[in-house]
């Protein structure tokens, strides 16, 4: 049902049959260039592009006809969730996540919204032209049947429910729903995501299509019309809500590594919310299955973000992988972000041991040294503090590395959403945060250590 065949593998048409690009090229606009060169001790902004105004509904409909009836005013955004190099210069794969959504509090309880129920999370490649975006294309993600998977949750008492824009009206659980974030390519043109509702690690075709999405065993979810395979360790059905796997990065000898968001509620919320501690998985494309298991340590909140103290507020968005088994991973809060360095090293591995129990006390969360306790906490070494650089965006959910100094990040701008009942007008209508999705070039001076 993709519109996206064709006779040879990772080549695609335009974003719909028969409608050519430069329908969606003309809905971008340009946009005034950040200053260049800004300097800051470590790292420097050298360049800025900014995604213009596409209509939600005309990209959504363009994908799949009659996905989205109404898209309450909003444009396409929120394709931050990653970003990763797709072979051409200043060209990038990125994902889209779950979509529109924020949250409004009715009789004491935040409840979750929907306002563009039909979306569907769609992978975007884009071009970087001066100081503009540029949808090159889209392939939308679908069931084996070519449906939409949608960004909706996927099971009642597990996932948050889901509510109309105005929160006044509950909306239907989806278990084909998927909340994705980060995206890899595949040698073979086929893509791995992982989601947040699961977790899960998805591998879907070049066209879009879900081939098999790996889930905790035990999940028990059914009902999908994709085949699902209860792969990943036990343990990670304690994940906080939404906050499930946000980075993801491919190895050179084609393992991934998969991210925790943020630290398991473990044994309960409170520990969860408490913890700095966080996990990391290595999967074997190969074996089908999770090989390895780490303990990563953050850093205090009001290190990462001197304006935070609130530890909950911590949370990784995205690993690079920087040849070997090193990584980069990105520490941050909604406003800073600072990039670590780590090495994968085999006396790490923590898979299958206590802390992969859910009756070890104290649980891996609730160690406040967890080395000290004899658990082997991936080394880092900060790369830059992003935080300190100007011109650099908040929320960083992407980042790409295009060569030894130089990074790209791709923010996350909600798709203009904000939390709280004014987030519409009284005929239903956005009321934009005036947040743009931008693509941010930063120049690493003299780091030490090298990546």
């Amino acid at each position: 049902m993709s519109p996206h065949a064709t006779g040879r593998p990772g080549v695609r048409r335009s974003v719909a049959a028969g409608v050519p690009l430069v329908v969606l090229a003309a809905l971008v606009t340009a946009c005034p260039p950040a200053s260049a060169d800004s300097a800051s001790g470590s790292a420097h902004v050298v360049r800025t592009a900014t995604l213009g105004e596409i209509p939600l509904g005309a990209f959504s409909n363009t994908l799949l006809p009659g996905a989205v009836d109404d898209d309450r005013g909003i444009d396409l955004g929120g394709i931050g969730s990653d970003i990763c190099p797709a072979g051409r210069k200043g060209e990038f794969w990125t994902v889209t996540d779950r979509g529109p959504n924020g949250r409004i509090k009715v009789a004491g309880t935040k409840r979750r919204t929907f306002p563009v129920p039909g979306f569907d999370p769609a992978i975007v490649k884009i071009r970087v032209a001066g100081d503009t975006v540029k949808v090159l294309d889209a392939i939308p993600i679908t069931t084996a049947s070519g449906k939409a998977v949608t960004g909706l949750p996927n099971q009642a008492g597990r996932d948050e429910a889901p509510y109309s824009y105005d929160a006044k009206s509950a909306l239907s659980y989806n278990p084909n729903g998927l909340d994705t974030e980060g995206i890899v390519r595949a040698g073979d043109g086929s893509f791995w995501l992982v989601d947040e509702y699961g977790p899960s690690l998805v591998h879907v075709s070049a066209r879009g299509k879900v081939l098999t999405r790996y889930v905790p065993k035990g999940l028990n979810l059914t009902g999908t019309d994709y085949p699902v395979v209860e792969a990943l360790p036990a343990i990670l059905l304690h994940r906080k809500i939404n906050r499930g796997f946000e980075g993801l990065a491919q190895l050179p000898g084609g393992d991934l590594v998969m991210a925790l968001q943020s630290p398991l509620s473990l044994p309960d919320t409170g520990a969860g919310e408490a913890s700095r501690s966080t996990r990391l998985l290595r999967f074997s494309p190969k074996e089908k299955a999770v090989t390895a298991e780490y303990a990563y340590r953050f850093d205090p909140v009001n290190v990462v973000d001197p304006s935070e103290n609130d530890t909950s507020e911590l949370k990784i968005s995205s690993v690079v992988a920087v040849g070997g088994d090193r990584l980069l991973v990105e520490e941050r809060t909604d406003k800073a972000a600072r990039l670590q360095l780590v090495k994968l090293g085999r006396g790490a591995n923590i898979l299958g041991g206590a802390y992969d129990d859910d009756t070890t006390s104290p649980s891996l969360e609730q160690l406040d040294d967890p080395a000290a306790s004899g658990v082997p906490v991936l080394d880092k070494q900060l790369v830059v503090d992003l935080g300190t650089v100007p011109g650099v965006p908040g929320k960083i959910e992407g980042i790409a590395r295009v060569d030894h100094d130089m990074l790209v990040l791709i923010n996350d701008n909600d798709f203009g959403m904000t939390d709280g009942a004014g987030a519409f007008d009284a005929q239903g209508r956005l009321v934009d945060s005036g947040i743009e999705t931008t693509v941010t070039y930063v120049r690493l001076d003299q780091v030490q250590p090298r990546i």
